[in-house]
């Protein structure tokens, strides 16, 4: 078993959306919960993965397949909610927003 087939669908979700370059805000917007929330996501993903920072995070998502990566693991997921896609072509959020950078700082 590989680490990142420890993770559950909500943890791959947020590691998919920092790999997208979603600051913990925007990311919280789109889960429709706090950064709170979003912040524990991401300090359990990074337990399981073995990563201490957003940029290894999206680095190792980048690694593994990008915005398929969670297609390649045996848990089932598929994109049929639309969350892999939260971003759009422009890379702007629904409030017009530009997304931030996931190199972009190094904690949570």
């Amino acid at each position: 078993m590989q680490p990142r087939d420890r993770l559950t669908a909500k943890e791959i979700q947020v590691a998919t959306l920092v790999w997208q370059g979603l600051t913990n805000k925007d990311i919280a917007r789109v889960l429709i919960t706090s950064e709170q929330v979003v912040k524990n996501y991401l300090r359990t993903a990074f337990d399981k993965l073995g990563v201490w920072t957003r940029l290894e995070l999206a680095l190792y998502v980048a690694g593994h397949g990008g915005a398929n990566w969670h297609l390649q693991m045996g848990n089932g997921l598929g994109t049929a909610g639309g969350w892999g896609n939260a971003v759009g072509d422009e890379g702007q959020l629904s409030g017009g927003e530009t997304k931030g950078k996931a190199a972009a700082g190094g904690g949570l």
